[in-house]
């Protein structure tokens, strides 16, 4: 849920999932619908189908319990690299180089002395973070929750509060007189009239209907005809909807 989502708009939603659905079994034995439902404004969805297959998974092959091996995590549906050591270091307290984009900007400044970490790289930045976690388990964890919280807070990308930073003295940033970025950037995404924000309409449609919705329904969601039937057919295929026979639309069960 927290991927590329604030905690204060997750906080709820998760606080509601956890009551409704303790445990993967639970989870597991929803409907789609329910899930999606459930998901709310949340955000790219597909992440609420991805997570409900698996905690099937883990339901089945893991005995209700979430792994505490970084493998069988990336195997998962829809885990990867950071989620996977996300997962280790803060839920089982594991030693586990977490890395996201506060971390790297951490890493960036106060070990190579540079204004921002630039382009990712995944391999390099998992080296970057392993080599400044201690060695054992509970104290790695920490430090893990420490450098994203760090970056987060403190040394964030546009403002960054170096007089209160812990680490100011040994921070090459700061030695090296606290030089600009100069390198590629990410491109800002923007959100209105993309197909992001049509999907997003559409869903909200089938979310708030009791049983299917004609087409009609649908067309009324967003004026853009071709925009509008390019993204209910991308929802079709990505399994966030589905059309029944007779020719209406509802979310998968």
């Amino acid at each position: 849920m927290l991927q590329q989502t604030p905690v204060a708009r997750v906080e709820p939603i998760w606080t509601d999932w956890m009551a409704r659905w303790p445990t993967p079994s639970a989870f597991a034995a929803a409907s789609r619908a329910d899930v999606l439902r459930a998901w709310g404004k949340l955000g790219y969805p597909r992440r609420a189908l991805r997570l409900h297959a698996a905690a099937a998974v883990i339901a089945t092959e893991h005995g209700d319990a979430v792994p505490a091996d970084v493998d069988e995590l990336e195997a998962l549906p829809g885990v990867g690299s950071y989620t996977a050591r996300a997962v280790l270091a803060f839920g089982h307290g594991r030693r586990a180089p977490v890395v996201d984009t506060n971390v790297r900007r951490v890493v960036a400044r106060a070990v190579h002395g540079a204004g921002d970490a630039g382009p990712a790289r995944t391999r390099a930045d998992l080296a970057d973070v392993d080599a400044l976690l201690p060695a054992d388990d509970a104290t790695a964890a920490v430090l893990s929750a420490g450098l994203m919280e760090l970056g987060a807070v403190v040394c964030t990308a546009r403002a960054p509060r170096c007089g209160d930073c812990p680490v100011i003295a040994a921070c090459a940033w700061q030695a090296a007189g606290r030089p600009a970025y100069d390198g590629p950037r990410k491109a800002a995404q923007g959100f209105a009239g993309t197909d992001r924000q049509v999907r997003g309409r559409l869903l909200d449609v089938l979310r708030a209907a009791t049983d299917p919705v004609d087409r009609a329904t649908l067309d009324a969601a967003w004026s853009d005809a071709a925009q509008r039937d390019r993204c209910l057919h991308s929802l079709l295929v990505d399994g966030l909807a589905e059309q029944h026979d007779d020719g209406r639309f509802a979310l998968p069960v």
